[in-house]
């Protein structure tokens, strides 16, 4: 396997071919926000997750094979600065959490909760409400089967950590809770997470510090 998912802003687009899904993951904005583009191998269609900012470089990804949707992962504006201009361009449809849907900059046309899923061709994506860094943050999972999970968190967990929860005891102990049940209580160790800045990380890496995170409350 050549990706690594270590990207650049105004580097090139890093490339994982999964037998069923194709996954870009690029780096764009101020705030090195990961957007990454998913297509489905067997029909072409493509589904983003958060136009972060540098619309021009995320169309620019999708110019051949347009994308038909945009997954929001939560409302904070660093990951959404290009969604108005990619959905102008792509009428692509919108997708994110009821809680944040109001904060961002256009409609959105599906609201997800705890368990839904969304498609992008003929592959499936569950939707996990990891509740604290936002009320309505989400990841999407796809399993690859054979055992093969790819987990996008957005804001809600890190190399090293959970999300930002601003020191708030209760936004920790939820997005703790949510994250140790909702993720590493069901996934296994080769679960690999893209989150959405930095570089990528798995379940197996991040597990063993798992106490020390909720020693230190953040």
């Amino acid at each position: 396997m050549t990706y690594t998912g270590d990207v650049q802003v105004g580097g090139p687009a890093d490339v994982r071919e999964l037998p069923k899904l194709t996954i870009t993951k690029l780096a764009v904005g101020p705030f090195d926000n990961n957007a990454y583009l998913l297509r489905c191998a067997e029909t072409g269609e493509g589904l983003l997750i958060d136009a972060a900012a540098d619309a021009d470089r995320i169309l620019a990804l999708t110019s051949d094979q347009p994308i038909a949707t945009v997954v929001t992962t939560h409302q904070h504006g660093d990951h959404w600065q290009a969604l108005e201009q990619v959905v102008k361009a792509t009428g692509a449809t919108t997708v994110a959490h009821p809680l944040d849907a109001d904060a961002l900059p256009v409609p959105v046309d599906r609201l997800v909760e705890h368990g839904d899923s969304v498609t992008v061709g003929v592959v499936t994506l569950e939707v996990i409400h990891l509740r604290g860094h936002t009320p309505g943050s989400i990841a999407l999972l796809y399993d690859g089967g054979d055992g093969e999970q790819h987990l996008f968190t957005g804001d809600s967990l890190f190399p090293g950590g959970v999300g930002n929860t601003w020191k708030d005891p209760e936004r920790f102990e939820q997005l703790y809770s949510d994250v140790v049940e909702r993720v590493f209580d069901r996934l296994p160790d080769e679960t690999w997470v893209y989150p959405g800045h930095g570089k990528d990380t798995t379940l197996g890496a991040e597990r063993p510090s798992l106490p020390e995170w909720k020693a230190r409350g953040w």
